[in-house]
């Protein structure tokens, strides 16, 4: 089973592929908040993925624009309600509010 490297915090979780980072995230215990992507606000769900980007699901054309509203967001953004693990490792850095 794939796992997920949370940080700042260096937490390790598994999850089953096709799961959100999102509950991923909440699963090793720590606290994001209700997520606000529905009500406009992206920056509680925005995540650098420093390793293996490319085993989760595609970026869908909604989170990219979701993601151009953002500031600060580069290559390695995405939203952690939107991206889905997929059969490999990754890394995601916690920004902002969400790095606790």
């Amino acid at each position: 089973m794939p796992t997920v490297t949370i940080k700042p915090q260096d937490k390790v979780q598994e999850g089953a592929e096709g799961t959100t980072l999102r509950e991923i995230i909440t699963a090793a215990g720590i606290p994001l908040g209700a997520c606000t992507c529905a009500k406009g606000y992206f920056d509680n769900c925005h995540v650098f993925v420093t390793e293996g980007k490319k085993s989760l699901s595609k970026a869908t054309r909604e989170e990219n624009e979701h993601l151009d509203a953002i500031v600060g967001v580069g290559s390695k953004s995405r939203l952690i309600c939107e991206a889905k693990l997929g059969p490999e490792n990754v890394t995601v850095e916690l920004l902002g509010a969400l790095s606790g």
